[in-house]
């Protein structure tokens, strides 16, 4: 469950209604959760929590045409969700990799693209451009912006100046989405800490390394 309680269809402000209809229909997403892609639903009633966080958070989405008619966006959409998945994947936020999955392909990403994100440092599935782009997320999520100016030149050559700034903006805001969905417990990032000490085996016990569990010896 969220960390933080929800905001019900009956407490929430005008506009975030317009978003409880077009996710959940007429059901209150709080008693009943669910949206058409499988999540819950509930980082939309957690951020509705605070209604103007809950709009600029939604206003960015609608720079390139979620929930909006058209998209405002200037940069590739293929370029944006390259980057977003990588910052998906390197916080490991299951549910911003997951979502951004489904949103790439419509703008051309592949599938072979989509399972090299994890080692794409490696793989033959992306071009100049689109390794520059995946490097640069990494310079900012991984390194905290310390792109060094080689990275930069590289990333240059294919893109604007506009281009690049558009693109270091989203980036940076779905790494704030990842963090705050693991943070908050929210969405597919609802999970337990799964690094923590494995205890030693007990006197007269071995350990069975393949299955993480300790067998008592006859």
């Amino acid at each position: 469950m969220p960390r933080l309680k929800q905001v019900s269809r009956a407490e929430a402000t005008e506009n975030v209604r317009k978003y409880y209809d077009a996710l959940f229909g007429d059901r209150d997403p709080v008693a009943e959760p669910g949206t058409a892609t499988g999540t819950p639903g509930n980082w939309w009633t957690v951020f509705a929590l605070v209604p103007y966080v809950f709009d600029h958070a939604t206003s960015h989405f609608g720079m390139f045409g979620m929930f909006a008619d058209k998209s405002v966006s200037q940069l590739d959409g293929k370029v944006r969700e390259l980057a977003i998945l990588r910052a998906g994947y390197t916080q490991a936020s299951q549910f911003v990799f997951s979502q951004h999955c489904k949103a790439s392909r419509r703008f051309g990403v592949t599938d072979e693209q989509i399972a090299a994100i994890p080692h794409w440092e490696i793989s033959d599935a992306f071009d100049a451009k689109e390794r520059a782009v995946l490097a640069w997320a990494d310079a900012l999520i991984l390194q905290g912006g310390r792109a060094s100016d080689e990275l930069f030149n590289a990333l240059h050559e294919h893109l604007s100046d506009e281009d690049i700034l558009e693109l270091t903006y989203h980036t940076l805001g779905y790494n704030l989405h990842a963090v705050t969905c693991k943070a908050l417990r929210l969405e597919f990032d609802d999970v337990d800490e799964r690094i923590r000490e494995v205890p030693v085996p007990a006197e007269g016990e071995t350990a069975d390394w393949a299955g993480n569990a300790w067998k008592k010896e006859d």
